[in-house]
């Protein structure tokens, strides 16, 4: 089992996971437009390894005219099993809230405390 963490480089953040095959330490940017990832044994090495990979995709970024940063349109579909949806509408009416709300209001809170 692999334990998954966020390290924050100049305000992108990246996944980090142990990968104990190759005894290293993996990050991978994540809400960008194409890939940059890291690799160190330790969470030193694996910060300067990272700033480095973040400054090679942006100046790749900048050379291409390209924007680093991905775009949400805040819009997504989501299936939930009919049981689900009911006991989730159940709970936004009880709360006085649409359902959209009470699921944004939700997951905010799951975001903040997880």
């Amino acid at each position: 089992m692999r334990n998954v963490n966020v390290m924050e480089i100049q305000g992108y953040r990246a996944i980090i996971q142990y990968d104990p095959e190759i005894e290293m330490f993996r990050g991978e940017f994540i809400g960008i437009n194409g890939g940059a990832d890291f690799y160190a044994k330790d969470v030193e090495g694996l910060r300067r390894e990272g700033e480095l990979s973040l400054k090679v995709f942006l100046d790749m970024c900048r050379e291409d005219g390209v924007e680093p940063r991905k775009e949400y349109s805040g819009k997504f579909n989501l299936r939930v099993p009919p049981e689900l949806h009911a006991e989730i509408a159940s709970r936004a009416s009880a709360a006085g809230k649409s359902l959209n709300q009470w699921v944004i209001d939700t997951l905010k809170e799951s975001t903040l405390t997880g």
